[in-house]
């Protein structure tokens, strides 16, 4: 799916909370979860404690907006949701890995990973 450029202006300022609801809301629409990538793997950083932090995005276009400077040469790519509910989840969970949802190149949300999933799970109730 395309994003139109009216929406993803409108949704790439949000503040976090909204943000946060419009990633829930859009990949359970959409059913899949974007992140960036290159030859070495999927884009990190480290949240104020340290722990590694996976990004995630709702749109292929979110994602490639942050594909620049320290990612710079990473590409967006589509992770099924249900994968990413089944596989990704309880391995970022075991792993003690952070997420981070949404960043649009100033900040994001972190959450648990239980409670994203609730979230999801919740979201999908109305499909």
């Amino acid at each position: 799916m395309s994003l139109n450029k009216k929406e993803f202006e409108s949704t790439i300022n949000l503040n976090l909370k909204k943000r946060y609801s419009y990633f829930i809301k859009k990949i359970a629409d959409y059913e899949e979860v974007w992140s960036l990538s290159n030859e070495k793997g999927w884009v990190t950083s480290e949240d104020e404690d340290g722990r590694i932090q996976l990004h995630f995005w709702p749109t292929e276009e979110h994602a490639a907006y942050c594909a620049i400077d320290k990612w710079e040469g990473t590409v967006p790519e589509a992770i099924e949701l249900e994968d990413f509910i089944e596989a990704w989840i309880p391995g970022m969970k075991s792993d003690g890995v952070g997420v981070s949802i949404f960043y649009n190149n100033e900040n994001s949300i972190s959450v648990d990973v239980q409670k994203l999933k609730g979230d999801i799970e919740e979201e999908l109730k109305n499909y």
